[in-house]
């Protein structure tokens, strides 16, 4: 049974820089950390954490335990820097099917 995404199938590489909150200067983030991942240019209206609909751009698959919070820099493989949006989790215990992380860009 598969337990996680198999990695053969992270063909990606992104840079997270995790969201830390907001700072006398602005947003604080943590140090930039490159992640394996599947990274698909999908455009569609999504419920961004705060309620807003918002248009995202790109998905992100990625193995569990992804630390991207909203509000999070991802620097995708193309290059371009966007803004996290949702991020979540998904797990199905005792199904055949692989735990993952889902985030969804600007």
């Amino acid at each position: 049974m598969v337990t996680r995404v198999p990695p053969s199938l992270l063909r990606h590489r992104i840079g997270v820089e995790p969201y830390l909150g907001d700072g006398a200067y602005g947003p604080a983030y943590g140090p930039l950390v490159v992640h394996p991942a599947l990274v698909s240019p999908t455009v569609r209206m999504i419920r961004a954490a705060d309620g807003r609909a918002v248009t995202s751009t790109a998905q992100i698959i990625a193995a569990p335990g992804l630390d991207c919070p909203p509000g999070s820099r991802v620097t995708l493989p193309d290059g371009r820097i966007t803004t996290a949006l949702v991020s979540t989790g998904h797990t199905a215990p005792g199904l055949p099917v692989p735990t993952s992380t889902e985030v969804m860009t600007e």
